[in-house]
């Protein structure tokens, strides 16, 4: 799969909070994948930079000094306006400009990020956001916390972003699309409003053409890779089971990959055909090496006190816009370190 002119790579390096603009031109989902496995970076990200509605434009009619012009033309606080500047979310005839006191030229064109003001507000331990546009929001979530609410009061990341849109003053609430267990982290997107939250439910196995996790195992896994297929089914105690054969529950396909070994665990890719309730805990557990911390599942090898799972690849076809959009997150450090 391959971009052409007119997309923008993002990679955000670790500890520093904002993006770093790499330029345009080709570059492959594996060649982005290699580039977030490297530890310097946090996350990457393929979309089009361009679209209408993220950016507020401006044609500069008289030559002034970057952070005056936008003090005299955009109705946001000094405060504000600075960290737009800080964040990257100032363009000048198309390029990132971070110099407050840049020049400008008249006839200039000035492109004012709109989800960069907005995401300058917004401080979580458990929510990261990734990208926004005015239909979506893609997040990384921390363990620990629901993807939505399930009972009075419970710490969940939908009711987090409803108080983000709510605070910078989107008119908009978070609609649930999927799920990731609460001790599971990683990549999830969430629609902002009804239209696209239908629009995701009625066609979400086309738009949704390639998802990732990454998880440390418990034990030597011989297979390089493979793929487990059979019919995951609750019982009465909502412990999800699995059948070789259709036992009324729902068709479950699940390939992996091995990345890494020692004699004691092993790191695996995954990626899902289908996407079903604790999948991946079910088929690994049946394949003799349960997810490491995995206290449903598991078998009580629990190396890092986490449930070793990691969503790090979302990929997907805008509903809207239908452009496709692709963003990845490495492997978690600790995840690395056992294979060192």
């Amino acid at each position: 799969m391959w971009l052409g002119a007119g997309w923008r790579f993002i990679l955000l390096p670790s500890g520093e909070g904002r993006s770093k603009f790499l330029g345009s031109g080709k570059l492959s989902l594996e060649k982005m994948l290699y580039l977030c496995s490297q530890k310097k970076y946090t996350t990457f990200m393929r979309y089009p930079y361009n679209r209408e509605g993220e950016y507020e434009h401006l044609i500069v009619s008289e030559a002034a000094p970057l952070l005056e012009y936008l003090m005299s033309n955009v109705k946001e606080s000094r405060s504000k306006i600075k960290a737009t500047l800080q964040g990257m979310g100032i363009k000048v005839d198309g390029k990132t400009v971070t110099q407050f006191d840049f020049q400008l030229q008249p006839g200039m064109k000035i492109a004012v990020s709109k989800s960069k003001r907005n995401q300058m507000q917004f401080k979580s331990r458990y929510v990261k956001i990734i990208y926004e546009d005015r239909w979506i929001i893609v997040v990384e979530k921390n363990v620990g916390i629901l993807s939505m609410a399930a009972g009075h009061a419970s710490l969940n990341v939908k009711s987090v972003l409803d108080g983000y849109f709510h605070k910078s003053r989107q008119k908009c609430r978070a609609h649930v699309v999927h799920r990731l267990d609460r001790d599971t982290s990683g990549l999830m997107v969430y629609a902002k409003d009804m239209d696209t939250e239908q629009a995701f439910e009625h066609d979400w196995h086309n738009i949704v053409y390639d998802r990732r996790y990454v998880a440390v195992v418990s034990g030597e896994m011989e297979q390089e890779e493979g793929t487990v297929r059979n019919w995951l089914k609750d019982n009465k105690s909502y412990v999800t089971y699995s059948s070789p054969v259709d036992n009324g529950g729902k068709l479950a396909i699940t390939h992996f990959h091995v990345l890494d070994r020692t004699t004691d665990h092993s790191l695996v890719e995954f990626r899902l055909e289908t996407g079903r309730k604790n999948q991946i805990r079910v088929h690994t557990a049946e394949l003799g090496h349960p997810v490491c911390g995995d206290t449903k599942y598991g078998n009580g090898d629990n190396p890092l006190h986490r449930l070793c799972l990691h969503a790090y690849l979302l990929c997907f076809t805008h509903p809207v816009t239908h452009e496709r959009m692709e963003f990845a997150t490495p492997v978690p450090a600790a995840f690395r370190k056992m294979f060192k």
